[in-house]
């Protein structure tokens, strides 16, 4: 054992890790491609996707299409430019997009949907990032040329802010039912909506059947090195190539990345319900310290938001000396999101320095 301690900020003494690389728990973004991924990134049949004959990425498209139950898709470096793209698409300067406070495409996207798409937004509120039918109404804007015009409904499932947590389907229905009254188009911010499917056993395709048009990332638990797609009518994915052109999101021989997005769709959906358990250890463990709040019960899928009694940002430096890694995210917030990046033996080791660290 590593006989080196670290103390940080008034903390108890905590044995340094002994590990050559911290448990990383920032994102499930710092996923690295397996060995088979790599193999079939190597191995993929390549063109140029600028002139539409790359057959990987077409094989891609083709196979997303199909598996969320929409005419055709649209393959894109990142999420959030999946997201943009499909608000672009959809929406014309002037227009107001409705979404959750706490969505991904208002508070991580850079303003894009301002600087892109001319629009703004009406924020709706609710506990862990969802909201009701009700609230869907009562944001419609009336048919005045003084307001803006109400035109898209964004929904993300599962909710990154919400701590993970998945939409009911019925609530789902309920609230794309309400846009569909006032003539809102309506899209899926499913950057993790494998979580979702895989934690709830509903297909993606019967999530993403009341949206217009889906967005899904393969970067975050599928574990790929880039990508995302956007999903939706021949139309609006025609659109969509050419906002990607705009945009400069279209690429050459990008079948490698399209493999290894091909190779994560068949072999690393099924794992993600580990990343669920891994979780939920964590949550239970911080839910027995003194030091952290939390209810473990509404952990639902790879990430753990909890709240500590002081700095968070404090706390997250003396945990990164201990050899696991997190992000602060708010004053007293801390988050930890699981992912093919750790395994149980990972988890265990997280878990004891948490309890050195929070329990004391």
């Amino acid at each position: 054992m590593d006989e080196r301690y670290t103390r940080y900020a008034g903390y108890p003494a905590v044995p340094l890790a002994t590990m050559a690389i911290p448990i990383d728990l920032r994102s499930d973004t710092v996923t690295q491609p397996t060995d088979a991924m790599k193999l079939a990134m190597v191995q993929a049949p390549l063109g140029d996707d600028v002139l539409g004959d790359d057959p990987t990425v077409n094989r891609l498209q083709e196979q997303c299409a199909e598996l969320f139950g929409k005419d055709a898709a649209c393959f894109v470096p990142s999420g959030s430019m999946a997201n943009q793209i499909a608000i672009r698409a959809q929406t014309s300067p002037g227009d107001e997009i409705m979404c959750h406070e706490h969505g991904h495409v208002y508070l991580y996207e850079a303003g894009a949907w301002a600087a892109i798409s001319g629009c703004s937004l009406a924020m709706l509120r609710g506990e862990r990032g969802q909201f009701e039918s009700h609230d869907v109404s009562k944001a419609v804007r009336m048919d005045d040329p003084h307001f803006p015009r109400s035109r898209l409904l964004v929904v993300e499932n599962t909710q990154n802010r919400g701590g993970g947590a998945i939409w009911p389907i019925d609530r789902i229905h309920a609230v794309t039912d309400e846009a569909r009254k006032h003539d809102l188009k309506c899209h899926l911010d499913g950057a993790r909506i494998w979580n979702a499917s895989a934690a709830t056993h509903i297909s993606v395709a019967d999530y993403a059947q009341p949206f217009d048009t889906v967005s899904a990332c393969f970067s975050k638990g599928l574990g790929c090195p880039v990508g995302s797609i956007v999903c939706g009518d021949q139309d609006t994915i025609a659109q969509a190539h050419r906002i990607r052109k705009m945009l400069g999101g279209t690429m050459r021989q990008s079948g490698m990345l399209a493999a290894a997005a091909i190779h994560a769709i068949d072999h690393h959906r099924d794992r993600l319900c580990d990343d669920h358990t891994h979780a939920k250890m964590l949550a239970e463990t911080l839910e027995r310290c003194r030091n952290a709040e939390i209810d473990a019960e509404s952990v639902e899928t790879n990430i753990v938001y909890f709240d500590v009694q002081d700095d968070a940002a404090q706390i997250a430096a003396a945990l990164d000396c201990a050899g696991l890694r997190c992000l602060d995210a708010g004053p007293r917030t801390l988050r930890l999101v699981t992912s093919l990046a750790v395994d149980r033996a990972d988890i265990e080791q997280a878990c004891t320095i948490l309890t050195q660290l929070l329990d004391a």
